[in-house]
This record gives structure tokens, C-alpha cells and sequence, in this order.
């Protein structure tokens, strides 16, 4: 049912949706034309916020640069490919491949949402030069997971409001991750989608002749080691020397680890990108042995972050104008204004799914909607844990077809976004369901 189903969708977005570049191109104009005609801003005014706020994002975008090529990096080292092999080869079908690279990626974002990225698709390649499986799904599978994020350990949203001195502490006091992350509607939440997602996939499989299969040697990660092999053979000068030499690889990135041991050993340190991306990086160190063996990878992996670098500059600039102009503000108030305190978590949820479009930073659009959706919550009597995690769920939500979070993946795997959109329109739509009926029941 949900293979025909799919279809017309997987038709539809491989017809129509342009480039990621050519959305946010689109996306900018839509913004700064709304700007001037919803919020009574001059198209000057609109223009200054959409400049301004053009480079507020470059720490975050090197911070993406780093997940796609510290990924890459760590996944062409010769222990971890084996072991994702390894991993894969449980798969024995088209069907089992979806549903463990689904569970993968699950638990992966739940964990951290720039390690579930990585790993998800990762392992959808490690898993396509095992089985013959449509490469299309495989890889909307290992983005699906993405959905859990923001309801799992490094949600920003719930570990926000459960820091002192946050922006909204004297309005809401400390809400502790029991009533957020750990509360019982939101591990039930987690546990559904746990099961539903892989169902949901597998049963979105398509038949034979409308798969699409990619040739498993071209997934082959530019035989990295190969080269560096053949150049080591021939090392005449020092400088060769230095850049094969296995002991300077593996001082540095053990420091590295050892730095990390440390970390949560002995502070308690929690998990984010920058940790993240710093295990990421000192893993590729040590385990590809030589500096030459990991430059060789880097070189491979850059290729796949011109995207990054583009896009997300345009993306701050579109998130300056939602908040500066006030769009943002007015499609919140606009759901709010509708709700009683029954109905206050669907409705941020919704709302929060459509600024996340625009706003795609969960911490940015907590800023934006929370001076809105907190005090509606408290003068409705609504739980204000629960509307919090509504954002949250709504942050998360319509990421499945915000190309913004895809760039990493779709770069690893060597897709386009329209290759996998249709199925996660599918997607987007069946979790939107489950998640409403647990924000507004459970």
C-alpha cells in the first residue's frame, strides 16, 4: 500500500523540486517579499536585515563542514569500513537493509542529531555494496532517523530550558529533563517511531522495475589507502618521511583521545557537534595511521561540501528577516491565537514544523517562538513542558524535507534532494500524525 502510495510522491518531487541551491534562492525572494507585504517593512528595511544577518551562521556552517568531512574521513579508515561492512552484511535483503539502516539512524540521532547524520549515511553505503536494495530509499531511511533529534539527549530545546540561566528562566523557572526529554509522553513518543519508522520504510520499498540500484564499486571511497600505500612505497625525502610516519599520527590523535577521556571521565562532559566532531576527527587521526593516508581522504571528502558552504550563508540571512521583520513572531501568535490549553501543544507543534522551514536552528527558533509560546501556555493553563517539547517535535518534524540537514548526508551518499524527497514527504506526513496524537493524548 505504501509502495503505490509513495510513487506518485517520489514522481511529483523528482519532477519539481529544483536544486537545494535553487530553493533557497526561492525561499530568500518568498521571505523578503512576505517581510514587506505581512509586516509593513520597506523593501530597504527587509534588504538590511537579510545583509546583516547574511554571515551570522559561519561558526555552524564550519561546524557542518566538519560532520561531512571528519565523517567521511573516519568512515574510509580501513578498521571502521570493515566494521560497517560487517555490520551490513546482517542485512541479507532488500527489506532487512532498510529496516537496520532505519534502527541505526534512530538510535544514532537520538543520541546526538550530527552523529545520527553521519552514521546513517555511512552505513546506507556500507549497506548498498552488500545488498541490492533501491539506493533512493536506503538513504531517505538514513535521514528518516533524523526525526528523533530533538527528542533525545542533545535536544537543544528541552537541554535549554533545563540549564540555569536561561533566557526564559524568570518566566518558567528550570524545567528538568525528567519533564521534557525523560517524560513518559515523550519516551512513548520515541518508542513508536522506533517501531513505525522502519515499518514505514520497508513498506515504501519499491518494486523491482521502479528501483533504482547504484553499482556497489562506485561507492568505493576513492581508494584513499590504495594511494597512500603506492606513495609510501616511495619515500625519498624527509618531508615523505614526516607525512608517512605512523608515529606522528598516532601521538597527535591519541593525544586527542586522550583529551576526550578526560572529558567525561573526569568533568562529566556531555555530547554536542563540537564533541562530536573532535572524536570524529582524532578516530580518522589514529586510525588511519599516516597523515598522508588521512590528507588522501580529506581530499575525497571535501568535494562533497560545496553545498554547505553556499547555502547556508543564505540561510541566515532568511532566518534574520523571519525574526528581525516579525514573520516569524506572527505565524506563531497566529496559531496560538486559535488554541485553548487542550489544544496549545498541536498547535505549537504546527507552527513550530512551519517557522522550522524558514528558522531551520533549533536553538534560533526556540528564541523566536519561545516569547510567544510561553506566555500563551501559562495564561491558557497549559503544560508548559509539554508545549515546549511541541516546538521541539515541530523543529524536528518538517526537517524530513528541509534540504538544509540533508546537504551532509545527500554528500556522502552522492545524491541529489530530490532523490530522496518523495519518500520523506511520506514520511513527513505519517509522522506528523503519530506525533500530534501523542503531544495532544498520551
Amino acid at each position: 500500500m505504501l509502495t503505490k502510495a509513495a510513487k506518485p510522491l517520489v514522481k511529483l518531487v523528482d519532477r519539481y523540486l529544483p536544486d537545494p541551491y535553487i530553493f533557497v534562492l526561492l525561499l530568500t525572494l518568498v521571505v523578503l517579499i512576505s517581510a514587506v507585504v505581512a509586516e509593513q517593512k520597506t523593501p530597504l528595511e527587509v534588504i538590511n536585515y537579510w545583509g546583516d544577518g547574511f554571515w551570522a551562521l559561519l561558526s555552524f556552517s564550519m561546524q557542518m563542514l566538519l560532520v561531512l568531512v571528519a565523517g567521511f574521513m573516519l568512515a574510509s579508515s580501513p578498521p571502521i569500513k570493515k566494521l560497517l561492512d560487517g555490520i551490513a552484511g546482517l542485512a541479507k535483503s532488500a527489506p532487512q537493509a532498510i529496516i537496520l539502516v532505519t534502527l541505526v539512524s534512530l538510535a544514532a540521532s537520538w543520541i546526538n542529531w550530527g552523529f545520527g547524520l553521519v552514521v546513517g549515511a555511512l552505513f546506507a553505503k556500507a549497506l548498498a555494496r552488500k545488498v541490492r536494495v533501491d539506493y533512493r530509499l536506503l538513504v531517505a531511511s538514513a535521514y528518516s532517523g533524523f526525526v528523533v533529534w530533538h527528542g533525545g539527549l542533545a535536544g537543544s530545546i528541552p537541554l535549554t530550558i533545563a540549564t540555569a540561566g536561561h533566557f526564559s528562566e524568570s518566566q518558567i523557572g528550570i524545567i528538568p529533563t525528567s519533564e521534557t526529554i525523560f517524560a513518559s509522553f515523550n519516551l512513548l513518543l520515541v518508542l513508536i517511531l522506533f517501531v513505525v519508522m522502519p515499518l514505514v520504510n520497508r513498506f515504501m520499498l519499491p518494486e523491482e522495475k521502479d528501483s533504482i540500484y547504484v553499482d556497489p564499486k562506485a561507492l568505493e571511497d576513492g581508494g584513499a589507502d590504495d594511494k597512500a600505500a603506492q606513495l609510501t612505497a616511495n619515500t625519498i625525502r624527509p618531508a615523505d618521511k614526516l607525512e608517512n610516519s605512523r608515529l606522528l599520527g598516532w601521538s597527535v590523535g591519541g593525544a586527542g583521545l586522550v583529551y576526550l577521556g578526560y572529558y567525561f571521565a573526569a568533568q562529566g562532559g556531555s555530547l554536542n557537534l563540537n564533541l562530536v566532531n573532535f572524536l570524529f576527527l582524532f578516530l580518522a587521526i589514529v586510525l588511519h595511521q599516516t597523515p598522508r593516508s588521512l590528507l588522501l581522504s580529506l581530499n575525497e571528502a571535501i568535494k562533497g561540501g560545496a553545498g554547505i558552504v553556499i547555502q547556508f550563508p543564505f540561510y541566515a540571512g532568511i532566518m534574520a528577516v523571519m525574526v528581525q521583520s516579525g514573520l516569524a513572531q506572527s505565524i506563531s501568535e497566529g496559531f496560538v491565537a486559535i488554541a485553548s490549553a487542550e489544544s496549545l501543544p498541536f498547535w505549537s507543534f504546527i507552527s513550530a514544523g512551519i517557522v522550522n522551514i524558514f528558522v531551520p536552528s533549533g536553538g534560533g527558533q526556540w528564541a523566536v517562538q519561545a516569547p510567544i509560546m510561553l506566555p500563551a501556555a501559562q495564561a491558557l493553563g497549559a503544560d508548559v513542558a509539554r508545549v515546549a517539547m511541541a516546538v521541539a517535535w515541530g523543529d524536528a518534524w518538517t526537517n524530513l524535507i528541509q534540504p538544509f540537514w540533508a546537504l551532509p548526508v545527500l554528500a556522502i551518499a552522492g545524491l541529489k534532494a530530490r532523490d530522496i524527497m518523495g519518500f520523506c514527504l511520506m514520511q513527513l506526513l505519517i509522522t506528523g500524525v503519530i506525533i500530534s496524537i501523542a503531544l495532544s493524548w498520551f
